[in-house]
């Protein structure tokens, strides 16, 4: 089953696991450890956050090594930008109406 980028990173979990393994490639011991939860659980979410393209594995010895794809952040970050855009106009616009409140009152 192909899954949404999105869907995987709605859940907090995955989103922590994300924040965990940008700073550093890590194996799914070393992950669930940062989490009060079975083993089998942070499995479940490295595999949907592998499926969907936003981590990927590499076999180093008998270890298994969780990187981040940056490419596949990229994409979400395009999508956001749109709505950044959007906020920082309105942000802006609001700034304005303060300020000339501000100045109205002096």
């Amino acid at each position: 089953m192909r899954r949404d980028v999105f869907q995987a990173i709605a859940d907090p979990t995955r989103r922590a696991i994300i924040a965990l393994i940008a700073l550093q490639s890590m194996t799914p011991n070393a992950i669930a450890e940062h989490f009060d939860t079975t083993r089998q659980s942070v499995s479940k979410h490295l595999r949907i956050l592998t499926e969907c393209e936003l981590l990927s594995k590499k076999q180093e010895g008998r270890e298994i090594y969780y990187q981040l794809q940056i490419d596949k952040m990229k994409e979400i970050d395009k999508w956001l930008s749109q709505f950044r855009k959007i906020w920082e106009t309105r942000f802006s616009q609001l700034d304005n109406v303060l300020s000339t409140i501000k100045n109205i009152k002096k």
